[in-house]
């Protein structure tokens, strides 16, 4: 699907058809769209072809007059009312003479902001500007994202306390895994950021590379919580496991003092059910009484060790 947006008096508005100066928004374009960016708004065909690649890394290239950014973008999809995955996704972003062009695979959150007039101070014509609040409005995206999951690893850490559940292990690992597709994704976009920094692809002016520099602050306070989150997490982890285990042990403690305890009055009756001869008190009170006895006392020296526990 294709979309044109001008910015007006700083706001976004969508175009009915394509204008000098606007941004071309192409989320899964199908094969007439892509020609239509190809043929039509002069895009490099490698460009969309790299921005449509699912496994493309976040890197910069340029070529012909055209520029080609390509940043991993988070994305959060509700899998049921508890469950959320966490993931990440490459988009283009395509600078030629006339226009922005944004490519992606999927509908995003930080494509729906921009163009749903979310963001304020949009100048679609300035397209060096544009690109870097695409870029900033990422990096902001990606620290929302990061603090979500912190809060749902405190939930479940908490759940987890009242009751071991494999629902809430498996949701944990869940947002590890998440934490580990964030730091790599983040890592690639701080290296194509500071290429952007150099000068030698675009060209910035002052305000241009002030707003870069922040973006790129809050990119590496992404990868720092990163790897804090994912740090505890892992710790979390690790300790819970070890609980898991430990609980085990205790309950496997439990049933084999009750073996023991349980087998005595069955060797006692055992040993005067057998047809044989010389047997002491051969009567039927006596290896009653002596079951009782033999497992008061052992049932006591298991207590005292604490097997009971």
């Amino acid at each position: 699907m294709i979309r044109f947006y001008k910015g007006v008096d700083g706001r976004v508005s969508q175009l009915a058809e394509y204008d000098e100066g606007c941004w071309i928004s192409a989320v899964s374009p199908s094969e007439d769209e892509i020609n239509y960016l190809v043929h039509e708004a002069k895009a490099d065909p490698e460009f969309v072809r790299a921005a449509l690649d699912e496994e493309e890394s976040s890197r910069i290239e340029t070529e012909e007059n055209q520029t080609l950014v390509i940043v991993d973008v988070p994305v959060a999809e509700q899998q049921d009312d508890a469950t959320v995955i966490y993931s990440t996704m490459p988009m283009g972003i395509i600078l030629t003479p006339a226009n922005v062009i944004t490519v992606c695979l999927r509908e995003n959150i930080v494509i729906s902001d921009i163009a749903g007039g979310q963001v304020k101070n949009v100048q679609t014509h300035l397209k060096t500007r544009f690109l870097l609040n695409l870029l900033l409005r990422v990096a902001s995206r990606f620290l929302f994202y990061l603090k979500q999951i912190d809060r749902m690893s405190s939930r479940t850490e908490k759940q987890l306390h009242q009751s071991m559940k494999n629902q809430e292990l498996i949701q944990l690992l869940g947002l590890e895994k998440s934490l580990v597709y964030f730091s790599t994704s983040l890592k690639s976009n701080e290296i194509t950021l500071e290429k952007i920094l150099r000068g030698r692809f675009i060209k910035l002016y002052d305000e241009d590379q002030d707003i870069l520099e922040d973006v790129l602050i809050e990119v590496k306070q992404a990868i720092e919580m990163c790897n804090i989150y994912s740090s505890i997490l892992s710790g979390t982890m690790d300790a819970f496991a070890s609980i898991i285990s430990n609980n085990l042990n205790i309950v496997m403690k439990i049933l084999t003092s009750l073996t023991i305890v349980m087998a005595i009055p069955t060797m006692v009756s055992s040993f005067y059910g057998m047809n044989v001869d010389f047997l002491p008190l051969p009567f039927f009170w006596f290896p009653v009484l002596l079951s009782v006895l033999l497992t008061g006392l052992v049932a006591l020296i298991l207590v005292k060790k604490g097997m009971f526990h």
